[in-house]
């Protein structure tokens, strides 16, 4: 069955695609933009349950000179507050206010691994030289959001002077591109030290985007009404401009040579120009490029081959509380978004190389080890909390507070236990530890108070983002990266090896959030206009 056609469809109704939508639609183009679940957003999202408001992917929002100014170019209003951050370990926590609370962060350190002063200092140094390179790599709204023919005083008065020096921060940034698991073994000797660095980061992570996380920590912010009403106000700006949204449609084929997507209802839809905002190893397994001519077909069985021997980078596993006890409770201990891990011994292999033996060898293994590593694990991890309530008291009924408490997961170990037959069993065990682990540490009685509680894990985020291995940052750090990740030539990272088809989006450039998800939306965008441009002048 054939239905309209379009100037450009975009795929995938996360934050990336909404910005495409956006843009494209102010432009007077013709816009669908395609979501295969009932809400767009993504992991950009919120929810609400029993009056209690939950944040289901960020728990809060950091600008970058990206999103404020994308909001200012696009006209939209957006209430936000400051979401401040406290950091935590066992029983020392630290609420993080400015610059100063780096000293403070060095003297904790110091304090619970005194005979390692040294390299603390040589570290907090490291992290102070990075904080200043991201004071200039987002020192001005990013100049792709500005109209830079007609404000000429942006060009002369801020752009001009930054460009030499966020040239010479770029190349700074590149050369710590190594695994600050690795970089951080050139410094510190005691393997738990750097656990409490570095443990909450994705595996492999590279070390300037790692260790630049206090800068981005004083940054945070935190929209009035949860993180999804920022996707609210994209999608409220996408129809006010005219563009179409369709949700609950699930593209399942592309047909790149006829311009055509088709549904999972066999409805075509046809396209002059296309952006693949959503999960980039299933767009590389249901495009047919067969008949292309032999150039493009080359260099996109290429890419398709790149692109599906990498993998999705590191999971979450998310336990969501309603609790019966008032914020004040809470707010007495830790700020609304809070880094605690309940013991300075540190993960040490039991994430990686104890579970890796493990997921090997899993027909071997036997429930009792798993929990045994599951007590293990639980214990010593490092927990992103989240209470939204802290952070607008609105969103959440009077008397009572919602918690979300976070922690890196394996996708791998929820898939085998998945085949196995009892993830329901091991998801519920996974939550009376996490509960057990925070009631015996930070929040005394937590326990007792809980009135429901439920949980997201990696299978939850693939099956409801469309998210490879449930990757939340989209691709994992390997030395091969199949996607742009230089900020210099972060432009190219929106084209395909199909001249009509482009990417954005998390999986479109590596590292990847929510800013240079909303980046790549207007590189894509910005890049069919210029297109449709030179074939209007060509036509004239």
């Amino acid at each position: 069955m054939a239905g309209n056609t379009y100037n450009t469809i975009i795929i995938g109704g996360g934050i990336a695609g909404l910005t495409s939508a956006a843009y494209l639609s102010r432009a007077g183009q013709k816009v669908l933009l395609i979501e295969k679940n009932k809400e767009c957003g993504g992991l950009v999202n919120s929810f609400t349950r029993d009056g209690f408001h939950f944040d289901a992917g960020v728990r809060a929002l950091e600008d970058a000179g990206i999103i404020f100014a994308m909001l200012k170019d696009l006209n939209i209003q957006l209430e936000v507050v400051k979401s401040p951050v406290s950091v935590g370990i066992e029983n020392e926590i630290l609420h993080i206010e400015g610059i100063e609370s780096l000293i403070k962060y060095q003297e904790l350190l110091i304090k619970l691994f005194p005979e390692s002063e040294g390299e603390i200092v040589e570290v907090i140094r490291i992290i102070r030289k990075i904080m200043k390179h991201m004071d200039v790599l987002y020192g001005i709204e990013n100049p792709v959001f500005k109209d830079l023919k007609r404000d000429r005083a942006f060009i002369f008065k801020k752009l001009l002077p930054w460009l030499p020096k966020f040239i010479f921060t770029v190349g700074k940034i590149n050369r710590m591109n190594m695994p600050v698991e690795d970089y951080l073994k050139t410094i510190i000797k005691n393997p738990s030290l750097r656990d409490m660095i570095s443990q909450h980061f994705f595996k492999n992570t590279p070390t300037f985007f790692a260790l630049s996380y206090f800068s981005l920590y004083l940054d945070y912010f935190y929209p009035k009404g949860g993180v999804g009403k920022l996707s609210d106000a994209l999608k409220n700006k996408i129809l006010e401009l005219g563009g179409e949204i369709k949700t609950e449609i699930k593209i399942v084929e592309v047909l790149a040579d006829k311009c055509h997507v088709i549904d999972q209802n066999n409805t075509s839809y046809k396209y002059d120009n296309l952006i693949w905002a959503a999960d980039l190893k299933t767009f590389y397994k249901i495009t047919e490029a067969e008949v292309f001519m032999p150039k493009i077909k080359s260099k996109f069985k290429e890419t398709k081959d790149k692109m599906l021997q990498n993998r999705g980078g590191d999971s979450v596993f998310s336990l969501f509380l309603e609790v019966d006890e008032p914020l004040d409770s809470f707010r007495k201990i830790a700020n609304g978004h809070f880094f605690y891990t309940p013991s300075k011994s540190g993960l040490g292999e039991t994430h990686r190389k104890k579970l890796d033996e493990l997921l090997s060898n899993f027909e071997k293994v036997n429930k009792e080890q798993l929990m045994t590593w599951l007590d293990k694990f639980t214990k010593l991890n490092t927990y992103e909390i989240s209470i939204p309530g802290l952070k607008d008291p609105e969103l959440v009924p009077r008397g009572k507070t919602g918690m979300i408490i976070s922690l890196l997961a394996e996708y791998d170990l929820f898939k085998k236990i998945h085949k196995a037959g009892w993830l329901d069993e091991f998801t519920s065990e996974m939550e009376n530890h996490i509960i057990n682990v925070i009631s015996d540490s930070i929040y005394p009685g937590l326990k007792e108070n809980i009135i429901i509680r439920f949980s997201f894990t990696p299978l939850n985020i693939e099956n409801r983002v469309g998210s490879s291995e449930g990757a939340i940052v989209g691709w994992s750090f390997q030395k091969s990266m199949p996607v742009i990740n230089k900020i210099q030539i972060s432009d190219r990272s929106v084209l395909t090896p199909i001249p009509s088809i482009y990417q954005a989006g998390q999986w479109a450039y590596s590292p990847a959030g929510v800013p240079m998800s909303i980046l790549t939306g207007k590189l894509a965008a910005d890049k069919i206009l210029i297109k449709i441009k030179k074939q209007h002048l060509r036509t004239r």
